[in-house]
């Protein structure tokens, strides 16, 4: 028996996964409620996101919409946009928390401002740009009469030395508080829900390790919360009484150890408990480099999460009761919110992920046109192979390329490439990806990102990996009569005399990877254009007379 069993439930795991197919995505926004109160003129209310494409934020929108708000997004990268289907559906704003000149056009005419952006993957540094962008957005709302502010911090103790994860959400929240604006500070801790990095960790975490070796923290206390129920309280925040200025904690109805949320997921996957031990000597930092080995959490999002876990982090109250009551039929158990994530992951309807997320210190310029390399230093790789196959069933293939489906040639080439980046803080090729067959601008591929896409023609990858320059990866399909054409270019810009050195060293492997690639690729779509094989009728039994 493991030292730290399952919480217990009253569904038993089956019964929890029986219909996860058909799980409900709740809440909706239009639950009464939820719903937007008009201004006084009648109007609907604005609502402004920042962090619209983050993991919450990408969730809130749409309910938001749901419930009746305008709803204004400002964003880094407006193209990122276009991979929601909310993305026509709000005003948009070009910049980031720390651009004065945007976050004032972005706060102009807000009744409630959301702010769920933070710097916690950005490595040194990352406190003074939370609190310099905290400020700028604090200021700038104040100029403009914003209502209210709604800001998402972290559960933590009192009186005691917090991370600097911890530290760092105290700081932005306490920045609001004193902003002048009426603000609501929600202090989660681990946020449960299909996608959600926490979730991630514990989810592989228990499905690669038969026993857990673990800090002496892990006996630590913690209260997760289901995002459903975090969703409810981002809604029901912009309804609370312009004259509260607080924070309060929310958590939901388990309070567990590390290895007892372990263990239930074990059990709602179906898996043995995991016995778990303590080790007096595993520190946070070490501790991050065992989980980004055998997790696709990278270092720099697993260390300020496991640094989180040093305190305890349990509610201190329940006050938020009185200012947001619960949702109808209560919070959600620790067990129900993993089987419902479990649902999603099945399902491919997972609607958010910590995997898109932007990564620190990678390029994020979109590859130039040919034209513009004239006078540089690039390295290209261009394959073409003709098929059968249709435009329609080569682009099936294209479009769900990395993840779970690989990437058609040499798998211990590619796994060995992506270890060697997570070796080096890279988020190497277990990232995967957020859907197995959708794909948008700004996802994230393994250690790629989407850059571009045409449906049915166009898929661009910018590398995220650690390399001493600047990668793409292009595959394309172009129609050829009855049959199409698959056409496959990775292009490479050199920084410096290591670039180049980089690109030698692996100019030998190109004819295993790149060729090999494209004629499996194609080869795929052929076999999703053959017919099934005719069904051939069982022989008879020959019998004895």
């Amino acid at each position: 028996m493991p030292e730290d069993p399952a919480p217990a439930t009253q569904e038993s795991p089956n019964d929890a996964g029986k219909d996860r197919a058909r799980l409900p995505f709740a809440p909706s926004g239009r639950e009464q409620a939820l719903r937007a109160n008009p201004r006084p003129d009648g109007t609907a209310p604005r609502a402004l996101v920042l962090g619209a494409t983050g993991y919450l934020g990408g969730r809130l929108v749409p309910r938001l919409l749901a419930a009746g708000y305008r709803v204004r997004v400002m964003a880094r990268d407006l193209g990122r946009l276009a991979a929601f289907e909310w993305g026509d559906r709000v005003d948009a704003v070009a910049g980031s928390a720390t651009d004065r000149a945007a976050v004032t056009e972005a706060v102009e005419d807000v009744d409630v401002l959301y702010y769920l952006i933070h710097s916690m993957g950005q490595g040194k540094g990352f406190e003074e740009t939370d609190l310099t962008a905290a400020r700028t957005v604090a200021q700038a709302a104040a100029a403009a009469s914003v209502g209210r502010i709604v800001y998402l911090g972290g559960l933590h103790p009192s009186g005691v030395e917090l991370s600097p994860h911890l530290r760092s959400r105290v700081a932005v929240g306490e920045e609001f508080l004193r902003s002048g604006v009426p603000t609501l500070v929600l202090q989660a801790g681990v946020v449960i829900g299909s996608g959600s990095a926490s979730f991630e960790m514990i989810r592989h975490l228990t499905e690669v390790l038969p026993y857990m070796p673990a800090p002496r923290w892990v006996r630590n206390r913690i209260q997760p919360i289901a995002v459903r129920d975090v969703l409810h309280y981002l809604l029901g925040a912009a309804r609370v009484d312009p004259r509260v200025n607080r924070a309060v904690d929310i958590g939901g109805p388990d309070v567990l150890r590390y290895g007892q949320m372990m263990n239930g997921y074990a059990v709602e996957a179906g898996l043995p408990q995991r016995p778990i031990a303590p080790l007096p000597v595993l520190t946070p930092g070490l501790a991050s480099h065992w989980v980004n080995l055998v997790t696709p959490v990278p270092r720099s999002i697993a260390r300020p999460l496991i640094a989180s876990l040093v305190n305890e982090c349990v509610m201190d109250d329940h006050d938020v009761d009185t200012l947001i009551p619960p949702p109808e039929g209560g919070l959600t158990p620790y067990r129900r919110a993993v089987a419902l994530a479990l649902g999603r992951v099945e399902a491919d309807s997972v609607e958010t992920s910590w995997q898109d997320a932007e990564v620190s210190g990678v390029p994020s310029d979109p590859l130039a046109s040919d034209p513009e390399w004239a006078g540089r230093t690039v390295f290209t790789d261009e394959q073409t192979e003709r098929t059968s196959a249709s435009p329609a069933h080569l682009w099936e293939v294209i479009a769900g390329v990395g993840g779970e489906n690989g990437w058609y040639s040499s798998p211990l080439l590619w796994a060995l490439r992506g270890w060697m980046d997570r070796l080096v803080g890279g988020v190497g090729l277990r990232r995967g990806r957020r859907s197995r067959t959708r794909v948008s601008v700004g996802d994230a591929i393994d250690f790629w990102r989407v850059e571009a896409v045409e449906p049915g023609h166009l898929l661009r990858l910018r590398a995220e990996m650690k390399v001493p320059g600047l990668a793409w990866l292009e595959l394309r399909c172009d129609p050829d009569g009855e049959g199409s054409v698959y056409r496959q270019r990775a292009v490479f810009f050199p920084r410096g005399l290591s670039g180049r050195l980089y690109w030698l060293a692996v100019l030998p492997f190109h004819g295993f990877i790149f060729r090999g690639m494209a004629v499996r690729i194609t080869a795929a779509a052929e076999a999703l254009a053959a017919p099934p094989a005719a069904a051939v009728p069982p022989r008879r039994a020959r019998t004895r007379t």
